[in-house]
């Protein structure tokens, strides 16, 4: 998603001659549907007005492209300014700056970290140099962005702090291997920014690189359990942006302080934040300095996968002495260890062994065994009744063992698509807490109700063949006949034809990896601390919706589940607290299976007010619905001639598409311009349809034609295949559009309509208001001889119809 997008000469107006802060304002709202504090506001208003002073330079081509607040895939982050454009030798470059109004900063000794005042606070915060921050989120778009890879894009990244006085601190040579990767501009050196994006961006963004970069696809993100190898071998598979670098670095120096007094470090963070990735980094850069560390977790499932994926580049006694459940420290002395590594935390458990007899507490006994004991938790991921790992219980026996307390939170957000939102929503709409996200854009994430588990479980099926990273979970609610008769099914519905086992048995904890797998069903022992491409949910009947709320019967779990045992008794001798703890562990339960899912999420309800309930609060719902009512549309004569056209783009199935192969609809332009007044008739009636690139985001209104000529040569080589898009909306000045008006006669087209760059003089008019006068479309060929088409539109507006908008080429011609 970017906020604001425009050419450098419209954005020169905008912040030069407009409010450019009033205006981002309004399109931050639009984008995202909530505002933002004053200090960001401020920061747009004298920061973009000194970006617009930089490329006020006569030398950066009037239609290079420039984008505001680009976020991040899979991410709330956001990157401050880009500018797109190719460089003398016709490359596509793509400028990421870092912008910072601060005037002043102090060294930090971690490395890649800066002391200063954030966000207008008044105390000094620490947090990543502006040039690491730039680095690696360009790293990062690098890593995540089909079209960045696809496009052969080089990414440029560099800060400009454009009030700080060069002194030393700020680029002190600490930081020098991050001011190589990203250079540094301060105050007074505007002329040195000019001339460096002068040096990379000598012509427009006459190939999309903006529009790419929006719309790229996410390819399939790395996940932790196929990188473990190559971390701990110190290799950088992940880069850690923003408060991640910051939780890595101030642990690294807790470590360091621990040998003159114990330490116990609470990092805080909820799904997706990158605490296993945090933690795998750790033990190796804790390996790397000859340290006595070992990774922790009471879930044997993620302690399984790791190990599993170690075996082959590790010994197998290593991968044991390096990995371990948080049981084995009951008889430790103190201070045995340097470092212990707890990953979720939260499931900590008072009892350890088989029989839950040994020991006295394992929080206690963690921190009692080593010099520096680093806890990551999540209290929304408490799931069973013994869980005690939550942070006020960490805090206080770290307090009783005299150890100093660091505590660290993680804010950015890396699955469910980065849509903290997502989250919010989540926890709206199962009555955890209140918040104002009551409805999900399924644009945004691949969220879905199913009336069928058979047919999500298919679709789950599906999805899992590209990488084998997709699976279905459900809560706890079937019993385990399976376990002692391999032929017997567990969870049954027969409504659905619906039977399938649990995975509880064969390949336990490597379920979530296993191929074949995928035919089972998973629950929260086996999912907890891992994470997927696609996660399908099955609600049992421990949740549903009465009278207005969700509500929770932790008694409908199977007998077989231990996350409740011990409730019955519980209920009878404080049943308050042991209704609320209940209630608190199904939410959970079903919060943390409905947050594996790094782009999608699909659910089935047995309870269906729930079903109905959930799906209100989803954006496309009505959409959906009325589609579904609507007759359907008559046949295009768009789609007609399509028959007959020899695309070199892959045709696909309608299975394909349903499975979410990325698709447009093959359209011929001269029979279609009468039917891009309805996007949804432009579609019903496709016959053929085309995979499209693999960086193309899906949206309404998409479809491909074929562009004959060479009036527009320079962007569209003749025979080119280009991606469009119906009825666009906003202003087209500078873009390529299709225009259809009653006095155009083209000879390349053969009709009353036009593939040109469209421009329009406007007017005021007598309501204080404006209007068009006159519009030109404009050719852009490397060839003599085609002349701009004139459309005065004085007395004849009505008759002028701009169809579509060409966002890219995705087959050159000739292909």
């Amino acid at each position: 998603m970017i906020i604001y997008q425009a050419s450098k000469s419209q954005f020169l107006h905008h912040a030069l001659r407009d409010d450019i802060e009033d205006m981002m304002s309004r399109q931050f709202r639009a984008s995202t549907g909530h505002g933002v504090g004053r200090s960001e506001i401020q920061s747009w208003k004298f920061s973009l007005l000194e970006m617009a002073k930089v490329l006020n330079d006569e030398e950066i081509p009037d239609d290079a492209g420039v984008a505001i607040e680009y976020q991040l895939p899979q991410t709330s982050k956001r990157i401050d300014f880009v500018i797109t454009g190719e460089d003398a030798s016709d490359r596509t470059k793509v400028i990421i700056v870092e912008l910072k109004q601060w005037s002043e900063s102090r060294r930090s000794e971690k490395d890649a970290i800066v002391w200063a005042r954030r966000g207008g606070r008044s105390a000094e915060l620490e947090g990543p140099h502006p040039s690491y921050q730039a680095w690696s989120y360009a790293a990062y778009l690098q890593d995540f962005n089909a079209a960045v890879q696809d496009g052969a894009m080089t990414l440029q990244p560099c800060a400009y702090l454009h009030n700080h006085p060069r002194d030393g601190e700020i680029d002190h040579p600490h930081y020098r291997e991050h001011l190589e990767r990203a250079p540094l501009f301060l105050a007074r050196e505007r002329a040195k920014l000019q001339a460096f994006i002068r040096n990379h961006v000598r012509y427009g963004d006459r190939k999309g690189a903006l529009y790419a970069i929006e719309n790229g696809r996410i390819r399939p993100s790395k996940l932790l359990i196929d990188c473990v190898a190559g971390m701990l071998q110190g290799k950088p598979e992940f880069v850690l942006i923003d408060d991640q670098k910051v939780a890595h670095e101030a642990i690294l120096e807790a470590d360091a302080r621990a040998a003159e007094r114990k330490q116990v470090v609470i990092v805080q963070g909820g799904p997706g934040t990158g605490k296993s990735v945090i933690a795998i980094n750790l033990l190796g850069a804790l390996i790397g300095r000859k340290r006595n560390a070992r990774y922790v977790s009471k879930n044997r499932a993620p302690r399984a996968v790791y190990e599993a994926k170690l075996t082959g580049t590790f010994t197998k006694t290593r991968i044991s002495n390096l990995f371990t459940g948080s049981g084995a420290f009951v008889d430790n002395e103190s201070d045995c260890y340097d470092t212990l590594i707890v990953d979720e935390a939260h499931r900590l458990n008072e009892k350890s062994g088989l029989y839950r007899n040994l020991g006295e507490n394992q929080i206690k006994e963690l921190i009692n065994a080593a010099r520096c004991t680093v806890f990551f938790v999540d209290d929304d991921q408490r799931v069973t009744l013994l869980d005690i790992g939550h942070a006020e219980e960490l805090r206080r026996h770290a307090r009783a063992l005299g150890a100093e307390v660091t505590e660290l939170e993680l804010s950015s957000q890396f699955r469910c698509n980065g849509s903290d939102g997502y989250l919010a929503w989540l926890d709206n709409t199962l009555g955890k807490r209140e918040a104002a996200n009551t409805t999900l854009d399924t644009a945004e994430y691949d969220f879905r109700i199913f009336d069928n588990p058979a047919d999500l479980h298919a679709l789950i099926e599906l999805k899992n063949r590209a990488n084998n990273r997709s699976r279905v979970v459900a809560g706890y609610c079937w019993k385990w006949p399976s376990k002692r008769d391999p032929q017997a099914w567990d969870i049954e519905l027969p409504e659905f034809d619906y039977r399938r086992r649990w995975n509880l048995d064969k390949d336990g904890s490597l379920w979530i990896v296993t191929p074949g797998s995928v035919e089972q069903v998973g629950c929260i022992h086996t999912c907890q601390g891992l994470e997927l491409d696609y996660v399908g949910v099955i609600i049992g009947p421990d949740l549903a919706y009465r009278d207005g709320r969700v509500v929770t019967d932790a008694t409908r779990r199977a007998s077989s589940d231990q996350s409740v045992k011990g409730l019955k008794s519980r209920l009878k001798t404080d049943p308050d607290n042991a209704a609320t703890l209940a209630d608190l562990i199904v939410k959970n339960t079903y919060r943390t299976l409905m947050t594996r899912g790094m782009k999608g999420c699909y659910v089935y309800c047995t309870d269906a007010p729930l079903a109905a309930h959930i799906r209100s609060r989803l954006r496309t719902a009505r959409a959906d619905k009325a589609n579904a009512a609507a007759p359907a549309a008559a046949p295009s004569p768009a789609s007609s001639p399509s028959q007959s056209i020899v695309c070199p783009l892959r045709r696909v199935s309608k299975q394909e598409r349903d499975a979410g192969i990325v698709s447009a609809p093959l359209v011929d332009l001269k029979f279609a311009a009468g039917a891009f007044s309805d996007s949804q008739a432009l579609e019903g009636g496709a016959d053929d349809w085309v995979a499209l690139p693999d960086w193309v985001r899906p949206q309404p209104g998409l479809f491909v034609a074929q562009v004959i000529g060479e009036s527009m040569s320079r962007r569209i080589p003749n025979g080119s295949w280009c991606l469009f898009r119906a009825n666009p909306t906003g202003s087209r000045q500078g873009k390529v559009v299709v225009v259809q008006h009653r006095s155009i006669s083209d000879p390349e087209t053969g009709g009353r309509y036009t593939i040109k760059v469209y421009s329009s003089d406007k007017v005021a008019d007598e309501d204080g208001g404006w209007r068009h006068e006159r519009i030109t479309l404009k050719p852009d060929s490397d060839r003599e001889g085609f002349e701009p088409i004139l459309v005065n539109l004085t007395d004849d507006e009505a008759g002028l119809a701009v169809i579509a908008e060409m966002l890219v080429v995705v087959a050159p011609g000739g292909a």
